[in-house]
């Protein structure tokens, strides 16, 4: 594995002997303020779809006490860092790059929340955190077919930053319905487990449905998201045509927290596996490593602290015509589709 690479240096020029940051209000903890906290603020770190951010108004004294902030911030040691996140109630965990962009996010929220209020209304209810297991072999040959035997749902409300709910179920494979003992290793589900299970269309159903009695997509808006691109552009694509199924519409868009994670604190792709990430923000593994639904709660977790830390998590891959595509990080935040049951293909 590359070397750890540091973090990217701000190029803009530092005024001299800057003043240490004003005094900020603490953060409200109700969970409207926690939602006011993060919704404004994208995976790069900079606010959208508000006239304070547009190129035009950056002249605004506000962004010059942000930078002279910043470049504070810059100079103090991990030490001062976390006295001062302790001070703001914030999370002291992580390492001091990450506590130095969640106290500059801190600070730079503050300041914008002053200048104008934000559009509390415009991010998504809830997160649907996915990541699926599915078969495999000792170095995965590349004919090896891989299906889908546990389907996770980790539901994160992003108005009280918590897991409010899980689904898990165990799906029997089609093609290579006896598991390899590599695969019974590596997810720790045994054959017993699977010989049980349904099939994945009845699984899919059983999800669609348990979104659908959260009111998903007609009473709250949400959006999927994944560790990464493989679970929908190969897992979930690669199932739906063993199972002969079209590709179902609420899945089609999802964020790549990986991709999310790299943007906003500025570390290169290697960096952003989950157990790093996790490391990095202060936090160890909880469970089981590749139990899908123990993975999905880390991930939900990691999401959160970027939440807590002033990301905007937004849908950034889809799938389109069969192929995965990024979409754009200007794209308009947009809610997945109420889930409905795929159509079985000709």
């Amino acid at each position: 594995m590359e070397e750890q690479q540091e973090e990217q240096k701000e190029n803009r020029p530092q005024p001299a002997r800057p003043q240490p940051p004003p005094a900020a209000r603490p953060p409200r903890h109700s969970a409207e303020a926690q939602r006011q906290q993060h919704s404004g603020v994208s995976d790069q770190g900079t606010k959208e779809k508000s006239p304070a951010s547009s190129q035009s108004d950056f002249s605004d004294p506000v962004y010059k006490e942000i930078a002279m902030t910043n470049g504070y911030i810059n100079r103090m040691t991990r030490d001062e860092l976390r006295s001062k996140l302790a001070e703001f109630k914030l999370e002291t965990r992580g390492v001091k790059d990450v506590l130095k962009k969640r106290l500059k996010n801190y600070y730079k929220k503050q300041k914008l929340m002053q200048k104008e209020a934000l559009n509390s209304d415009s991010y998504y209810d809830y997160i649907c955190v996915v990541d699926f297991e599915a078969t495999c072999e000792e170095g995965n040959p590349p004919e090896f077919v891989h299906e889908i035997i546990e389907f996770p749902v980790v539901l994160l409300n992003t108005h009280t930053l918590e897991i409010e709910d899980t689904f898990q179920q165990y799906v029997k494979p089609e093609v290579n319905p006896k598991l390899s003992n590599f695969c019974i290793g590596l997810t720790g589900i045994t054959q017993d487990v699977i010989d049980k299970a349904d099939a994945f269309p009845q699984v899919l159903q059983n999800v669609i449905e348990w979104m659908r009695q959260r009111e998903l997509g007609t009473k709250y808006s949400y959006c999927m998201l994944t560790d990464g691109s493989w679970d929908m552009s190969k897992f979930l694509n690669i199932q739906c045509r063993v199972s002969r199924i079209k590709y179902p519409s609420f899945a089609k868009k999802w964020i790549n927290i990986r991709k999310s994670y790299g943007n906003f604190y500025k570390v290169p792709r290697n960096q952003t596996k989950l157990t790093i990430m996790l490391e990095k923000l202060g936090m160890t593994y909880d469970g089981r490593p590749h139990s899908g639904l123990d993975d999905s709660k880390n991930i939900a977790r990691i999401a959160i602290r970027m939440l807590q830390d002033g990301c905007e998590l937004r849908v950034n891959e889809k799938m389109h015509a069969g192929q995965l595509m990024t979409v754009s990080s200007s794209a308009p935040l947009e809610g997945a589709p109420a889930p409905q049951m795929p159509r079985y293909r000709n």
